[in-house]
């Protein structure tokens, strides 16, 4: 998608389709109070082509509302497309980005390839943010998961241009515009690797995706397998990936700013497991071909990497990608089993692991990655997972899950949702639900049962991190988008790339 940045008059231009945003202005609190929608731009003649649809009634300005005028009067566009932020008080940053997606899919199916999006002009809506959400969301908006049909015919956006009113920080605003079009990219590029089927994304060829994509953005990489687990101890992560005839991958990724050889090391721990049955724990068959997003969290950290690349933060950072199916067979883990996680140091024992359920693959996994990470240099430490179905039950589809065992990190890491957009809740740690993973055979259990399950797997994670600030993000209610939105298309969602670069950025 081609995208551009203009500082013309809003009634002038000449596109196939102007975008403008309306809100509510209605303040009364009165249950029957109608409706006061408003465009939010000052072009008059925009305002009097808008004008008889925003006084019918017919249009609310609700939020993600279209309407569509064909032929607008005294204005050069041939179309002119309304689209709502819901009440004015409430504006955001996030909902232009949710109204830019709305604009972009809505263009998509009606042939229209040439889009024009106005920022909007609001004291409450900075031009700087908004014009790197809308960016963001057009980005967001554009990508469809039809892939592999036969039929396919791409309806992707050709050229998208934001346009600013007078009198804005035309700096500020380019600079936005330049970030924005690196993070949607980066976005778009997990949500292609969550995207792909389990036959088309082994470990291996993630791996390769993942070489592929640092040598174009200049990281360093390395991707090992299952002779390097072995030679690291990682009993854990090999666990996991003895029951498939699909080799492990272990990816590491390095970010290394020119001249900075001190402070902190931020290190990014991501799951990816690329296909999950559950092993002989083995789940539904009901929805198990979405399984093949098990690696959205570790997909995350490969998004977040190529925009940190691109942006380059005075920070270094390293990502550790654990990547393996979870497969049942003669030689898969079993329940019972007790295995030997990667130890920290030659002097040190690593820890013991009951398996209790062999679906509980997740933790296993970053455990060993968590270790790596820290015997790699870092000093911080952020993972990302799709980890347990309690998270969902708890938060359901709004929230992902987050923990934390430091205040000043998840200070970090809360002001990073404020740019970001994304939602998460934080659930607590403790003791007692530690309690709920002692082994009586060994030093840890892999579940602590039913209640709390995705606490108590945070407690497993945080037996590896020990005292490194550390958060935890359980995506799995995010990462896959399971009705479309007038924003985002049904499949996978690209979660936690923009936080997790966000927190970054803040070091």
């Amino acid at each position: 998608m081609r995208t551009q940045l203009s500082f013309a008059p809003l009634a002038g231009i000449e596109t196939e389709l102007l975008a403008v945003l309306a809100a509510d202005t209605q303040t009364s609190k009165a249950p029957y109070a109608k409706p006061q929608p408003m465009l939010l731009t000052s072009d008059a003649a925009v305002q009097a082509a808008a004008a008889s649809v925003l006084l019918s009634g017919e249009y609310k300005a609700g939020a993600n509302e279209t309407v569509l005028l064909h032929a607008p009067a005294g204005v050069a566009a041939k179309r002119l497309l309304l689209v709502g932020l819901g009440k004015q008080a409430k504006a955001t940053a996030d909902k232009v980005r949710n109204a830019a997606g709305t604009a972009v899919r809505f263009v998509k199916p009606r042939g229209i390839r040439e889009l024009v999006f106005a920022l909007p002009e609001s004291e409450l809506l900075p031009a700087a943010s908004c014009a790197r959400a809308a960016v963001e969301g057009a980005f967001i908006g554009d990508f469809d998961p039809d892939t592999y049909r036969s039929d396919r015919k791409d309806q992707s956006v050709e050229s998208f241009t934001l346009t600013a009113p007078a009198g804005v920080d035309c700096a500020a605003l380019e600079a936005a515009f330049a970030e924005a079009i690196i993070i949607g990219e980066s976005q778009n590029f997990t949500r292609s690797l969550v995207n792909e089927p389990g036959n088309k994304l082994t470990p291996t060829l993630l791996g390769q995706r993942a070489a592929r994509m640092a040598a174009e953005v200049g990281l360093g990489w390395e991707v090992h397998s299952t002779e390097k687990l072995h030679e690291l101890k990682m009993g854990a992560f090999w666990s996991v990936s003895q029951g498939s005839a699909e080799p492990p991958a272990l990816i590491v990724l390095r970010y290394e700013p020119e001249g900075m050889s001190d402070g902190p090391i931020l290190g990014l721990v991501g799951k990816g497991i690329t296909f999950d049955s559950g092993g002989i724990s083995i789940k539904p068959a009901d929805k198990m071909e979405q399984m093949k997003y098990d690696m959205a969290g570790g997909a995350a950290m490969l998004g977040a990497m190529r925009a940190i690349a691109l942006l380059k933060p005075r920070v270094r950072v390293i990502a550790v990608i654990c990547a393996a199916e979870n497969m049942p067979s003669g030689t898969a883990q079993k329940p019972g089993d007790v295995q030997t996680a990667m130890p920290f140091s030659a002097d040190q024992p690593g820890k013991t692991i009951e398996i209790i359920n062999t679906d509980a693959e997740g933790r296993l996994v970053l455990a060993d990655g968590l270790t790596y990470a820290r015997q790699l240099g870092a000093t911080h430490l952020i993972d990302a997972a799709t980890l347990t179905g309690a998270c969902v039950v708890a938060l359901g589809y709004v929230n992902a899950g987050a923990f934390s065992n430091d205040e000043e990190i998840w200070a970090k890491f809360n002001a990073a949702l404020a740019t970001s957009g994304e939602m998460f809740w934080r659930l607590p740690l403790g003791e007692e639900y530690a309690e709920q993973i002692k082994s009586d055979i060994g030093d840890i259990k892999n579940t602590g049962g039913r209640w709390g399950g995705a606490i108590t797997a945070a407690e497993f994670l945080k037996v590896f991190v020990e005292d490194t600030p550390w958060i935890h993000l359980d995506i799995a209610g995010l990462a896959w988008v399971e009705d479309s939105k007038p924003y985002i298309a049904k499949g996978p969602s690209g979660v936690a790339v923009r936080s997790i670069l966000e927190w970054v950025r803040s070091y």
